[in-house]
């Protein structure tokens, strides 16, 4: 098992609105900055497959799954990388009150050092703060 570690961030509309926003893949970008180089959907031509989107990510190209929508905010997406690694990123709305607070689980994989795992946590803080900003406009 991993250590991990779930940052969380509070936005101020309705459950429904943000769990629609994050049901639809091609809202990441706008907010997930490891996925706004591109998205779109995945072709075997293009090493996908089926029901994998393919993205452009600092690492390279990456595919991703994203959960189908559902009524309980789960925004689970897994991440496959060309060389076959795969990682998993448990995304969650949660009802809280009038607002939603949304809970991101990072994982501190084997090949992360101390330094890796808080850049990573600062890289997710950011861009929940970026969708938080996007939803409360």
């Amino acid at each position: 098992m991993y250590p991990v570690r779930t940052i969380t961030v509070d936005i101020d509309r309705s459950f429904d609105n943000v769990a629609d926003f994050l049901a639809e893949p091609t809202n990441f970008p706008r907010w997930a900055t490891g996925l706004s180089a591109g998205l779109e959907p995945g072709s075997p031509s293009a090493g996908a497959e089926p029901g994998e989107w393919v993205a452009a990510s600092p690492q390279g190209t990456a595919f991703v799954r994203f959960s189908p929508p559902n009524a309980f905010g789960v925004a689970d997406h897994r991440v496959r990388m060309r060389d076959g690694s795969i990682v998993d990123i448990p995304l969650r709305a949660i009802r809280n009150g009038d607002g939603t607070t949304i809970a991101f689980t990072l994982f501190r994989l084997p090949d992360m050092d101390d330094e890796r795992f808080e850049s990573d946590s600062d890289w997710v803080r950011r861009d929940l703060a970026a969708l938080k900003a996007l939803l409360e406009m």
